[in-house]
């Protein structure tokens, strides 16, 4: 199985993500944002978090016309996965290819604790390694994680199935509590939280782990 993670000026949690699929069984490549297409034979494309560009006019916004963001949006297209995490999220926001939007904090301030999170659905390749309604603790570290959209689409993702996650203590004012949300394909999956920061014990927690191990198992079969 094979994956690409994007690299953008100002990624920081790129080899965080590169490791914990590594460690789960992925083939990783690093491709670097410059770049106009992904590699061959890719299971799965990840955007890692961080502050791409400085965060500079919107968080994600300069990111999302990186050229190969064209690449990204034409993998989802065709019904390849991406991840998005963070700044992946926000990016993801920004291409399109998920609705709404990540505001700053509602205390604006810049967060980063190890917050629990609600598994909203067992019905993606993402979260179906958990059980419905299960409490994990997953770091977060944004300032612009409030995640906002009008309420004709918070009722249509609801209505739906594609909330993936929750806060079960809401630290940004996100509507809904949404802290990760799915495509209409349930192929594309942005979240806020970092399970990649809770996925080897020597990091503090494990509870991101099964989220890796199950995605490679759920993409060899897909």
């Amino acid at each position: 199985m094979r994956a690409a993670v994007i690299v953008f000026p100002g990624s920081n949690c790129d080899r965080d993500m590169a490791t914990a699929l590594t460690a789960a069984g992925l083939d990783v490549t690093m491709v670097w944002h410059k770049d106009t297409e992904l590699p061959a034979g890719l299971d799965l494309v990840a955007l890692p978090g961080g502050f791409s560009f400085g965060d500079y006019l919107r968080c994600g916004a300069i990111a999302a016309n990186s050229p190969i963001c064209r690449s990204v949006k034409a993998h989802a297209e065709r019904g390849g996965f991406v991840l998005g995490v963070c700044n992946g999220f926000q990016i993801l926001a920004e291409t399109g290819l998920l609705p709404g939007a990540l505001l700053r904090n509602a205390g604006l301030k810049y967060i980063c604790r190890t917050t629990p999170l609600n598994v909203a659905t067992e019905n993606s390749i993402y979260t179906s390694a958990y059980t419905k309604g299960a409490l994990i603790n997953i770091p977060i570290a944004h300032h612009d994680g409030n995640y906002t959209a009008d309420p004709e689409t918070i009722a249509r993702l609801q209505d739906e199935d594609r909330v993936a996650f929750t806060y079960a203590e809401n630290p940004n004012g996100s509507a809904q509590d949404i802290a990760g949300v799915l495509s209409a394909n349930r192929r594309v999956l942005g979240m806020m939280p970092h399970p990649e920061r809770a996925a080897d014990a020597r990091h503090g927690g494990t509870d991101g782990a099964p989220f890796f191990a199950h995605l490679t198992q759920a993409l060899a079969s897909a």
